[in-house]
């Protein structure tokens, strides 16, 4: 009697035992149910956030004013008709100014040609202008000399070379709205003081890899940039004489000269935006 007592009594123990078990079991299995679900819910939450991103541009309405255009470029020409029939498509675009440094001015052929290409792909009612900015001398100054007829206090000074999709010219456009006196560029470089004896006064100048290999930039090139029209009479006018002699004898640093006059200006760094 007493062993079968025993024996019950054991079997219970056992029950219980395995009962706990399979409760706890249970209990962590519903545990990580819920939190997978609260996982799936705040990423389905966030996704509409995530997807806004990666098309930065459509958050932006385009201002009226937009901005002006203003591309580089010497005897490229075909170069050229694809920048103007790209950049025409750009919803901000107010007006393109091609810089013309070439001996002899402008075919009719070629004029004809990228005001056809502009009035058939510009959107909107409002046709975006076509202007050569004519210049006697051969030089990478010619750039940024002053507009005396623009419209906009926007800038997007651009290489007949470089292209860049409408959504990330509009996307740095509005991110030039929130501060309108810095440069804000999609091509970074680097420099800093060259730390050898007797050098002072004189700086390193890192290209693309520095940028990637360090995590920081302290300019960004005129090749791809907006910036305040303003600028254009300050290189022009007020920036020493000595460093545009230097651009001009050396047909180089241009983009430095005037990443650089941006700076003194404002006090501020310039502003990298990604773009494809």
């Amino acid at each position: 009697m007493r062993g079968s007592l025993l024996i019950n009594r054991r079997g219970m123990q056992r029950f219980r035992q395995l009962a706990i078990t399979v409760t706890g079991s249970v209990k962590i299995k519903l545990l990580l149910c819920c939190c997978i679900a609260f996982t799936l819910l705040a990423l389905a939450g966030r996704s509409s956030d995530f997807m806004r991103w990666t098309k930065p541009a459509e958050q932006f309405s385009v201002p009226g004013k937009g901005y002006a255009i203003v591309v580089n470029t010497w005897k490229r020409y075909d170069l050229l008709k694809q920048s103007i029939s790209h950049y025409s498509t750009c919803a901000g675009l107010d007006s393109i100014h091609i810089v013309w440094s070439e001996p002899n001015p402008p075919s009719e052929s070629l004029v004809k040609y990228l005001n056809h290409i502009l009035l058939s792909k510009s959107k909107g009612a409002r046709q975006a202008e076509l202007k050569f900015d004519i210049n006697k001398e051969d030089s990478l100054n010619n750039r940024f000399k002053e507009i005396k007829d623009l419209k906009t206090d926007a800038v997007f000074s651009i290489d007949d070379d470089v292209i860049f999709p409408c959504s990330s010219v509009e996307f740095a456009f509005s991110v030039w709205q929130s501060a309108p006196d810095t440069m804000v560029g999609f091509v970074p470089r680097a420099h800093w003081v060259d730390q050898l004896e007797g050098k002072k006064d004189y700086y390193i100048y890192g290209g693309w890899w520095s940028v990637w290999w360090t995590g920081t930039y302290s300019m960004v090139l005129s090749k791809a940039a907006f910036f305040h029209k303003k600028y254009l009479s300050l290189y022009s006018n007020e920036m020493p004489a000595s460093i545009r002699e230097y651009t001009t004898k050396n047909r180089n640093c241009e983009d430095i000269a005037m990443s650089f006059l941006v700076a003194n200006a404002t006090g501020a760094p310039p502003v990298w935006v990604k773009g494809r």
